[in-house]
């Protein structure tokens, strides 16, 4: 079961079916996807949307959609993962975390909201691996989230381009 996480203005959920039209809106948007990877087709959302439900049966942590309270608006994901990547080390093993959210998030802090109630929920949790995360050197925006959370610099590396490669210590 995906635990329920609630913010000030935020609700971390399961994602859901009908986050489906919202998800495949984000991820194929270019603009959004730039520092991760080519826009996704409708069927690689799809296989998002059920690879983030499995995570949690699977790994017992996971990726949350989302939720704007107030509106009910479908703001993007945020999560943990284990994603058995080849070649990375510090990654193997490790709860790797990752967000991304709707450019209607910029400049208004839910970043910060919904990344810190992410590793708020994984800090509390007794056993889970350590957390690290992989992001691309010229993703500003979440190099500072992630710097702001916690992370540290430990390497680079090559994964379909160049990425930076970071952990949290005492985690």
């Amino acid at each position: 079961m995906t635990p329920v996480l609630m913010t000030e203005r935020l609700l971390l959920r399961a994602h859901r079916r009908d986050d489906f039209p919202a998800m495949t809106a984000l991820w194929s948007d270019p603009d959004v996807v730039r520092h991760i990877r080519p826009p996704s087709t409708t069927e690689e959302c799809w296989h998002r949307l059920l690879r983030y439900r499995g995570l949690w049966d699977v790994l017992g942590f996971g990726y949350w959609a989302v939720e704007e309270r107030e509106t009910g608006a479908f703001l993007g994901d945020v999560g943990l993962a284990d994603f058995a990547r080849p070649g990375l080390g510090e990654l193997e093993g490790a709860a790797e975390a990752g967000w991304v959210l709707s450019p209607t998030t910029r400049g208004r802090g839910i970043g910060d909201e919904a990344v810190g109630a992410m590793l708020a929920w994984a800090d509390a949790q007794p056993g889970l691996p350590p957390i690290v995360a992989m992001i691309a050197p010229e993703n500003g925006p979440s190099l500072r989230l992630a710097a702001r959370h916690g992370f540290r610099f430990v390497r680079a590396a090559n994964h379909g381009g160049p990425v930076h490669l970071f952990d949290r210590p005492g985690t």
